[in-house]
């Protein structure tokens, strides 16, 4: 039996494991990178879609009932018309806030 012994391939190896080559795992580099990238985008824009979706929903509840579908109740259509409302409201006080803190720094004293 002959065994040869194969020189050893650090990047290789990392690699196999799952890790970058400063020893962090290759999801969480992958993530820490997304994360600095865009975070506060992502994020608002996921709660403009999340309260557009919820108005969405909103209409074509409405829309159902005036129609006179049975599937749909008026007690669900209200739930929704409020949901909807509050995450408005959110959204426009969250707004103001942004605009608020941009006046405010772009009103400092350099």
């Amino acid at each position: 039996m002959d065994l040869k012994l194969k020189p050893f391939d650090f990047a290789q190896a990392v690699a196999k494991a799952g890790l970058s080559q400063d020893g962090m795992p290759l999801s969480r580099a992958k993530a820490a990178n997304s994360v600095e990238k865009g975070s506060f985008q992502s994020a608002m824009s996921s709660a403009l879609k999340s309260v557009s979706d919820s108005q969405l929903e909103t209409q074509r509840l409405q829309k159902e009932l005036q129609l006179d579908n049975p599937s749909v109740s008026l007690e669900d259509t209200m739930v929704a018309m409020q949901k909807s409302q509050l995450g408005f409201q959110a959204t426009l006080s969250v707004r103001n806030r942004l605009v608020q803190a941009y006046t405010d720094i772009m009103n400092m004293q350099v």
